[in-house]
């Protein structure tokens, strides 16, 4: 005779987990962590804005680096 185990078998249908929506949390672009992190990455007031997703118009697309 086979040995039992102590666990019950369970079935291999579809469980009913609950599904969590992800919180958006709003994002200072003022804060001062982003001013610093902005501080060290922008030369420039358009290179922020771009930076932060405020693109002007007629402004030069970024090339990427060429691979050797």
């Amino acid at each position: 005779q086979a040995a039992k185990s102590s666990k019950p078998k369970r079935g291999k249908g579809k469980s009913s987990k609950k599904k969590t929506k992800k919180v958006v949390k709003e994002v200072d672009i003022l804060s001062p962590a982003a001013m610093l992190n902005a501080y060290y990455i922008c030369h420039n007031a358009p290179a922020c804005l771009e930076f932060r997703g405020f693109p002007w118009p007629g402004s030069p697309k970024k090339k990427g680096k060429k691979r050797k």
